[in-house]
């Protein structure tokens, strides 16, 4: 059933019927996601015409050595280039300068960054664009760690992490709980990378945001907040990847706590 045609939806949106005419590409970041990259975009595609959105998906491949790109040049003769674009790069150059180069080539009004790995699976999606239609939002974020939406969504469900050892749960929670005491940011998941922005919002904040790597999503839900737009929230499980492994290690704990400091003092 599509979304936007429930009881619930069709209250939140002023009891009026309307398809949705909105655009939405996937800024899909990849480095040897060469086994991932099928699933992901098979669950996109998948949640977006069973919805009847119109959709795209930018892969951003940083030179993999996997064949990464060659899974994708596949998956775009099978789902239509214009459906599936290839934009790699010559080589690693970081989570942040992936999406700034990913949305040059971004034709949608709305854009949604998430990762390639199947941490975030594609069927929250519909929950984050009814929330950003029925409160006109620029910005709808996954949280790990609350049990409700805010602004509030009958059907949400208590969101949660699976597949972690206990140490990187704590290390998640504790860098969430330093930003926040820090920071005061108004959302729960400042670490987590699943979200749906208006286009013109990502533009602008991409403009003025400076840090690298894993620190980028946090300076950048920071800079959403000082320069007021609007924020929602809807809880997600979060799992941790299928195959290859994770990209997180000390350097970027390291960072990510310098990186708190460094907004605390300059935004």
């Amino acid at each position: 059933m599509n979304p936007f045609e429930s009881n619930v939806s069709l209250n939140m949106q002023g009891n009026f019927s309307s398809s949705d005419t909105h655009k939405y590409s996937v800024i899909l970041p990849t480095y040897n996601e060469r086994k991932n990259l099928p699933i992901i975009i098979w669950l996109l595609a998948k949640v977006f015409e069973e919805n009847k959105l119109d959709w795209e998906i930018i892969v951003v491949d940083d030179a993999s050595p996997d064949g990464t790109q060659e899974v994708a040049k596949q998956l775009a003769a099978s789902y239509g280039e214009h459906k599936i674009l290839l934009k790699p790069r010559a080589g690693k150059l970081g989570l942040g300068t992936a999406y700034v180069h990913g949305l040059n080539f971004v034709s949608g009004d709305f854009v949604i960054i998430m990762d390639a790995d199947f941490s975030h699976h594609p069927k929250f999606i519909p929950q984050f664009i009814r929330l950003q239609k029925a409160h006109n939002l620029d910005i709808v974020t996954g949280t790990r760690y609350r049990a409700t939406s805010t602004p509030h969504m009958s059907d949400a469900k208590p969101g949660g992490v699976y597949g972690w050892d206990l140490r990187r749960k704590m290390v998640s929670r504790g860098a969430n709980f330093l930003a926040a005491t820090v920071l005061n940011p108004g959302v729960s998941d400042l670490t987590g990378s699943f979200r749906l922005y208006r286009k013109e919002v990502l533009q602008k904040i991409i403009e003025v945001t400076q840090s690298k790597g894993y620190v980028f999503q946090m300076e950048m839900m920071v800079r959403a907040k000082a320069m007021g737009f609007s924020v929602g929230e809807v809880p997600i499980t979060f799992v941790d990847r299928l195959y290859g492994e994770s990209k997180l290690g000390a350097n970027e704990i390291v960072s990510y706590a310098k990186g708190v400091w460094q907004l605390f003092i300059g935004v």
